[in-house]
């Protein structure tokens, strides 16, 4: 029965494959000077996003030893699916309850 299925699904899905190829029509080409157009103002493009200035780029460093510090009642987690993402580290004598998600 499960083979009878598959042989019909793959007869559906080569028939449509067939049928439905990505034909382009003349009419949808570009010409040669668009072409070219196109593709000088995305080299231009590209060329200044390279080119830019260094004081434009976003500075990302974290240090992974560092981890701020929480007060009583602060948000100290944050709950990613089925996982919990550590936001600070709570002060001393207390501890980040993983229910309400804050320092307790």
């Amino acid at each position: 029965m499960d083979s009878v299925r598959a042989a019909v699904y793959l007869s559906v899905f080569l028939s449509l494959l067939c049928v439905c190829r990505g034909q382009m029509s003349p009419d949808n080409r570009l010409s040669e000077q668009e072409e070219q157009y196109i593709k000088r103002d995305l080299a231009e493009a590209l060329d200044e996003l390279l080119d830019g200035d260094q004081d434009n780029r976003i500075s990302v460093e974290k240090k992974a030893s560092v981890i701020p510090r929480c007060d009583v009642g602060e948000r100290c987690a944050m709950k990613h699916g089925p996982r919990i993402g550590r936001l600070c580290d709570c002060m001393r004598g207390t501890a980040c309850n993983t229910f309400f998600l804050r320092c307790y």
